[in-house]
């Protein structure tokens, strides 16, 4: 089963994406008028809005009803509000996209981008068999925590980070190796390159790490 949670930040227009969002199971979408009517125009109705409410007119709401879910607390943002909601309410689903988690505001991207390490780090989402990522029309974002093999695809460029200045990653597959990369800082390792469909990635300990395929 598949779900699409869309953020608030710039809605897709490429055809993956929008796949993605029209053959979904369930959408899930977070506090924004402007997405709940962007969704409306391509005819997909979200199971729930999910946030704080303060993006969304009283019309707006009143015309959601049950759908419109309100979650007070400030200390996670609206994503991980909606992110938490269906995880509860649909259990079932195995596939999560998140479109519109980037674009508009450098500090959301950098915010929900950095979401994703969460999320693998506290639920273990890989061990449940849950596959998650964020979608545009740009970029897909993955997280991993260990040692992996990554399909990717030859020639794709490969971008790494991790919040660990600690972590080594030992590479085979990509242009550039990462073996002596310091993760700390992010921009050490963006735009690598494939050079096969399969890169292996060997930790030095299990983190958090970003995976952004372009």
């Amino acid at each position: 089963m598949t779900a699409v949670i869309v953020a608030n930040g710039e809605f897709p227009r490429k055809e993956y994406p929008l796949w993605l969002l029209k053959s979904a199971d369930v959408v899930v979408c977070c506090d924004s008028a402007t997405s709940v009517r962007r969704l409306k125009r391509l005819g997909v109705e979200p199971v729930a809005v999910v946030g704080d409410m303060d993006s969304l007119p009283p019309a707006q709401m009143k015309a959601l009803g049950k759908r419109a879910v309100r979650v007070e607390e400030q200390d996670f943002n609206d994503l991980d509000k909606a992110f938490l909601w269906l995880r509860k309410n649909y259990p079932q689903v195995t596939d999560i996209h998140i479109l519109g988690a980037t674009g508009k505001s450098e500090a959301h991207a950098l915010g929900n981008l950095s979401y994703l390490m969460y999320w693998e780090q506290e639920y273990n989402l890989s061990a449940e068999g849950v596959k998650l990522d964020m979608v545009s029309d740009y970029d897909t974002a993955f997280a991993i925590t260990d040692t992996c093999e990554l399909h990717v695809g030859e020639g794709r460029k490969v971008s790494l980070f991790s919040p660990d200045a600690t972590l080594r990653i030992k590479s085979s597959g990509l242009e550039w190796p990462t073996d002596a990369v310091c993760f700390g800082f992010w921009f050490r390792g963006t735009l690598n390159r494939a050079l096969s469909d399969v890169i292996s990635l060997e930790f030095n300990h299990a983190a958090p790490a970003l995976i952004v395929l372009n």
